[in-house]
């Protein structure tokens, strides 16, 4: 199997927002790596399945091919390989994303083991597993060790060429543990940084899945100022970027229960309950 087309061909699925055509075409592909005992493509078409049904919050699948992709490792002895750890961080962030910490954060620190052990000091892979370990710390109330993630990450990305969408990233990610904590200086500093930042190559940041979580902070941001117009104007936004990159999952559904809550807060109950209708439909779509 030449992985190369398969990548190219699965981008343009997503650049043209062909969402339905994703499963299937990343089935099908499996199976042929795995009908010409390609494996090396199957552990590349393994972890895409992964990030791809966390996205969309099939979480049972994710976990599935996990479970397979990491037994198929082991079984060619790559359990210590960069790559190995790798399919680990792929694995935790979908454990993460359904709500199941302790599984996450196992898998987390063994992929963090694997990275010490292998990498220098200051690879921009650290970078990913920090950010990604900081809002699962967050998710356990660890909020002082997940800021704690979050700068080291910041410290890498910052020396990086070409990173401006991973500090925003990160930067949003601290933004809105500061507002968390009620750090409320300290958070607008990193929301405008991180806004700048997104903003700074033009209109680009409209392509950028990662877009939609400064957006969502923005949100939040205003809502804790009292503006609730601006707050519902970037949460409307967030939805925008959401569906466009990723459908209809359910941080499109937290997103909508947001946008209610500001609605509330306009008085406007017609738009609040509708955004609620809309957020308990896919909540019993993908739970189900």
């Amino acid at each position: 199997m030449n992985i190369e087309e398969f990548f190219s061909e699965l981008d343009g699925y997503f650049q043209r927002n062909e969402l339905d055509k994703v499963d299937p075409f990343l089935t099908g592909s499996l199976e042929r790596a795995k009908e010409a005992e390609d494996y090396a493509s199957y552990i590349a078409i393994g972890n895409e399945m992964i990030g791809f049904y966390r996205s969309v919050s099939m979480f049972q699948k994710a976990f599935d091919i996990a479970e397979d992709v990491l037994l198929l490792m082991e079984e060619l002895q790559l359990e210590n390989t960069e790559h190995f750890a790798t399919a680990l961080v792929n694995t935790a962030t979908a454990y993460r994303a359904a709500g199941k910490t302790e599984q996450a954060y196992r898998y987390y620190q063994q992929a963090l083991q694997i990275y010490s052990r292998l990498l220098p000091e200051g690879d921009y892979r650290f970078a990913g597993l920090y950010n990604n370990m900081s809002i699962l710390l967050e998710q356990m109330g660890e909020n002082e060790e997940a800021i704690a993630l979050l700068q080291k990450a910041l410290d890498i990305v910052r020396k990086l060429a070409e990173s401006e969408a991973e500090q925003a990233t990160t930067l949003t990610n601290l933004a809105l543990l500061y507002f968390k904590m009620n750090r409320e200086k300290e958070a607008g500093e990193a929301l405008r940084e991180a806004l700048e930042l997104f903003e700074k190559n033009g209109n680009s940041q409209e392509t950028d899945a990662h877009y939609s979580a400064a957006l969502a902070g923005v949100g939040e941001a205003y809502y804790r100022m009292g503006d609730y117009e601006n707050s519902l104007a970037s949460y409307k936004k967030a939805l925008d970027e959401v569906k466009k990159h990723f459908g209809e999952n359910e941080s499109y559904a937290v997103l909508c229960e947001n946008c209610a809550a500001v609605c509330d807060c306009l008085q406007d109950l017609g738009a609040a309950e509708e955004y609620r209708k809309r957020a308990q439909r896919i909540y019993e779509q993908i739970r189900v």
